[in-house]
C-alpha cells in the first residue's frame, strides 16, 4: 500500500498548487483527479476558457470602432468554431504545463475520482493509498434554480455557454453576477441580442454599489439589455425556442403592478448564471464525521482543518470567496502551517476581478459596508475621462474610487475601467502593507498612464485632486 505525507484530492488551482507547495516543502505528496485533465473548474471550464473568449470577442468587437482611428475595415467575419478551437488550444497547453510541473516537483498524478473511506485513507478505483494528511480541494460547480433543468443545449450552464458552436438570435442570461455578464458580454459582441435578468434591483450583487451602476452603465452602451428585480419562474421549449415566464420581485416604477405581475420572454438560448455550491460528493463526509454547514461548505478552523483530525480543505468548498487565487492561496498557507511554517491568508486583501469591457476590480470594504458597521471613513474618487491616457485610447467609462479611514489608511478600493483588474493590484499591495492613500498619492506614476487615476483617486480623498 503506497503511503504519503500528504493527498490532495482535486487537480484545480488550490489543489494543484498546494500539491506543488507541500513537494517543495519536503512531504511526499500525491494529487488525485478524475476530470481527464488538471486545472480544475477554472482551467477547463471556467476562468481560463471564458477570458480566451472576452479577448477573441472583444478584438471582433473593436472592428467596429477602428473608424474613428482612420482604420476601414471590411468584411469581416466570425468563425465561432476556429474560436472555439483556439480557446480549447490555450486550455489544453495549461493543462500539460501543469502535468510538467508536477513531474519537476516530483507530486505524483493519480488518475481517477477518490472517496475516503477513513481517516488517513484515500480510495480511488480498487486502489486504496495511505495519507497522513488528506486536503479536499473538490472546488464548485454551477447550480440551477428550482424546477429549471440544464441540459448544456439549450439550457445552459456556464460549461455550456463556453462551447457554444453559432451566435444564438438570443441569449437570455439569469443572473447579474460576474459569470453572467462576462458570459453574456462574450455572445452581445459577436451579434447575439443578450438579455440579462436579475432577482435584485442591481448587477453585481457584493461590489459596491456606485461602482457597480457604472458597470451597468457601460454595459448597456455595449448592447446588454438588463431587466432587474425579476425572478425566473419557468422555461418551456417549444417548437419556436424557449419561453421565460418572470414574476417581478419588486415595485420597480409607479406604473409597475408589482409582485403580481408577470412577463414572457423569448429566447433561443438561456445561460443559468446564479452561483455556484461546493463539489462534496461521493468523499464519505457524511459517513466520516466531517462537518458540513447548510449551503453545502465544509467547515475549517484556522489551520483549514475540517473536524476530522488529519482532515484538511480549502478553496470553494470552504466557506468565503469562490475564486481561484483564493482558493491558491488557501492551499499554500495550508500546507506550509503542515510543514511546520507561518501561513496565512487575509481575506480582506483578496481582489475581485470581472473581466468585461470595462472591467471592474474590487478589493476590501464598499462604501455600503462601511456606513452600516458605522466606520468613519472618507471617499476619493477620479474618473477616466479626465485620465490622459484613457482620453487617448478611447477608454474613457468609468472610475477608481478610493476608501479610506481616519487615519488614512485605505479600507476598501474599487474600480471601473480598462484594465482594472490590473490597476488594483497596487491598492491590494497598499492595503496589505497598511500604506496611507498619502503614501499611494506621494508614488510617483507614470505619465501618461491608466494609473494615474489611482494617484488621482487616493488625491481626492485628501481633498488634493489636481485634475478632477
Amino acid at each position: 500500500m503506497n503511503t504519503y505525507d500528504l493527498i490532495v484530492i482535486g487537480g484545480g488551482p488550490g489543489g494543484y498548487v498546494a500539491a506543488i507547495r507541500a513537494a517543495q516543502l519536503g512531504l511526499k505528496v500525491a494529487c488525485v483527479e478524475g476530470r481527464g485533465a488538471l486545472g480544475g473548474t477554472c482551467l477547463n471550464v471556467g476562468c481560463i476558457p471564458s477570458k480566451a473568449l472576452l479577448t477573441s470577442s472583444a478584438k471582433y468587437a473593436e472592428l467596429a470602432h477602428l473608424s474613428s482611428h482612420g482604420i476601414a475595415v471590411e468584411g469581416a467575419s466570425i468563425d465561432v468554431s476556429a474560436m472555439m478551437g483556439r480557446k480549447d488550444k490555450i486550455v489544453g497547453d495549461l493543462t500539460k504545463g501543469i502535468a510538467f510541473l508536477f513531474k519537476k516537483n516530483g507530486v505524483d498524478l493519480i488518475e481517477g475520482w477518490a472517496s475516503i473511506p477513513a481517516t488517513g485513507q484515500v480510495k480511488v478505483g480498487d486502489s486504496v493509498y495511505e495519507a497522513k494528511n488528506i486536503l479536499i480541494a473538490t472546488g464548485s460547480e454551477p447550480t440551477s434554480l428550482p424546477g429549471i433543468e440544464i441540459d448544456e443545449q439549450d439550457v445552459l450552464s456556464s460549461t455550456g455557454a463556453i462551447a457554444l458552436q453559432s451566435v444564438p438570435d438570443h441569449l437570455v442570461v439569469i443572473g447579474a453576477g460576474v459569470i453572467g455578464l462576462e458570459l453574456g458580454q462574450v455572445w452581445a459582441r459577436l451579434g447575439a441580442k443578450v438579455t440579462v435578468v436579475e432577482y435584485l434591483d442591481r448587477v453585481l450583487p457584493g461590489i459596491d454599489g456606485e461602482i457597480a451602476k457604472l458597470a451597468q452603465r457601460a454595459l448597456s452602451k455595449r448592447g446588454l439589455k438588463f431587466q432587474l428585480g425579476r425572478a425566473l419562474k419557468s422555461v418551456e421549449k417549444t417548437a419556436a425556442g424557449l419561453t421565460l415566464t418572470l414574476t417581478l420581485t419588486l415595485t420597480l416604477t409607479v406604473d409597475r403592478v408589482g409582485k403580481d405581475k408577470q412577463e414572457v420572454i423569448e429566447a433561443d438560448k438561456v445561460l443559468i448564471a446564479v452561483g455556484r455550491r461546493p463539489v462534496t460528493r461521493g468523499l464519505g463526509l457524511e459517513e466520516l464525521g466531517v462537518a458540513v454547514n447548510p449551503r453545502g461548505f465544509v467547515e475549517v478552523d484556522s489551520t483549514f482543518q475540517t473536524s476530522v483530525p488529519g482532515i484538511y480543505a480549502i478553496g470553494d468548498c470552504v466557506p468565503g470567496p469562490m475564486l481561484a487565487h483564493k482558493a491558491e492561496e488557501d492551499g499554500v498557507a495550508c500546507v506550509e502551517m503542515l510543514a511546520g511554517e507561518a501561513g496565512h491568508v487575509d481575506y480582506n486583501t483578496v481582489p475581485g476581478v470581472v473581466y468585461t469591457d470595462p472591467e471592474v476590480a474590487s478589493v476590501g470594504q464598499t462604501e455600503e459596508a462601511l456606513k452600516d458597521a458605522g466606520v468613519e471613513y472618507a471617499v476619493g474618487k477620479f474618473a477616466f475621462m479626465a485620465n490622459s491616457r484613457a482620453r487617448s485610447t478611447g477608454e474613457t467609462d468609468g472610475a477608481v474610487k478610493v476608501l479610506a479611514g481616519s487615519d488614512g489608511k485605505i479600507l476598501g478600493a474599487h474600480i471601473c475601467g480598462a484594465h482594472g483588474g490590473d490597476l488594483i493590484a497596487e491598492l491590494v499591495l497598499a492595503m496589505t502593507k497598511s500604506a496611507t492613500v498619502a503614501e499611494v498619492a506621494a508614488t510617483c506614476h507614470a505619465h501618461p498612464a491608466m494609473g494615474e487615476a489611482v494617484k488621482e483617486a487616493c488625491l481626492d480623498a485628501m481633498g488634493r485632486a489636481i485634475h478632477a
